[in-house]
């Protein structure tokens, strides 16, 4: 259990203890980039290896979330209020991990990542934005040379078909 030195009371859940609405608002609530319906919402939370929420008095305050093809796994996503964050947390963008001075998002890291590996994932791939690189390395991951991270939203793919 990650230390709770301002006694916040932080409980930590799975999947069970949230629903598509209230993941659609805790995104809304954080500008989340991706604009999604709670359908959508549904399907992406069926289809997570791993899931873990923190709350505290009952209010979703992060998520984190794994996705795995049995060998492989991708820590896809480590969400935590800014509020939470501690004052280093300067730009407070969409809930990228800009400090954990509580060390509540490393332990949400740490859940997924530690279900990802009892269920036999043998290599575990992120990829980090700008503050979130110093996050993720402390929790053990290593940048690896010559990766080239791309991405492609959905309506590109359309126009390229």
């Amino acid at each position: 259990m990650a230390a709770d030195p301002d006694n916040l009371n932080i409980a930590y859940g799975t999947v069970e203890d949230t629903n598509p609405r209230e993941l659609t608002r805790f995104y809304e609530r954080l500008r989340h980039d991706i604009v999604a319906q709670p359908t959508q919402i549904e399907k992406m939370m069926a289809a997570s290896a791993a899931f873990v929420t923190a709350r505290r008095d009952g209010e979703l305050i992060g998520i984190a979330r794994g996705v795995s093809d049995g060998l492989r796994g991708y820590l896809t996503e480590c969400k935590l209020d800014p509020a939470y964050q501690g004052p280093a947390a300067v730009t407070g963008m969409d809930g990228r991990i800009e400090h954990d001075e509580r060390g509540i998002a490393a332990e949400m890291a740490r859940r997924v990542l530690d279900a990802m590996v009892a269920a036999g994932v043998r290599r575990i791939d992120v990829l980090a934005w700008g503050t979130e690189v110093d996050f993720c390395e402390e929790l053990g991951f290593k940048r690896q040379g010559g990766l080239v991270g791309l991405t492609m939203q959905a309506k590109n793919q359309a126009a390229n078909g």
